[in-house]
């Protein structure tokens, strides 16, 4: 008689990171286009590649209960801004100050430059 052997269960492994290649970095100023805070403008605070949204100031503001972690430290509710999904976002256009969809462009030098389609202007980079 055969003796009784377990297999081993595979070891399920995460699966590799995806980086969302946004067109919205940190600093911008863009206006919401739908959800529940559609029609907000606002600067971005911060960009999360990972999971492909934006932290943009005043807007998608929740509130959380915090504790205090030390007794210098108050606790109570917290209002602060949540991310929101980029899609759901366009870039302001520099020249009109309206929102535009943005293409890339790669000057003569080798330099990777955001180009508005509106008006065709370059959006520079804020630092």
């Amino acid at each position: 008689m055969k003796p009784l052997v377990y297999k081993k269960a595979k070891r399920v492994r995460q699966k590799p990171v995806v980086r969302h290649r946004l067109r919205i970095a940190k600093g911008d100023t863009v206006r919401v286009i739908s959800g529940d805070d559609k029609g907000k403008e606002g600067r971005v605070l911060k960009v999360h590649p990972k999971t492909g949204r934006i932290t943009i100031e005043g807007v998608n503001i929740v509130k959380r209960h915090r504790r205090a972690r030390t007794a210098d430290e108050q606790s109570g509710i917290v209002n602060f801004p949540a991310p929101i999904h980029s899609s759901n976002v366009m870039l302001i256009d520099p020249k009109s100050g309206a929102p535009t969809r943005v293409r890339r462009q790669i000057d003569e030098d080798g330099t990777k430059e955001r180009i508005s389609v509106k008006s065709g202007d370059a959006i520079p980079r804020v630092r």
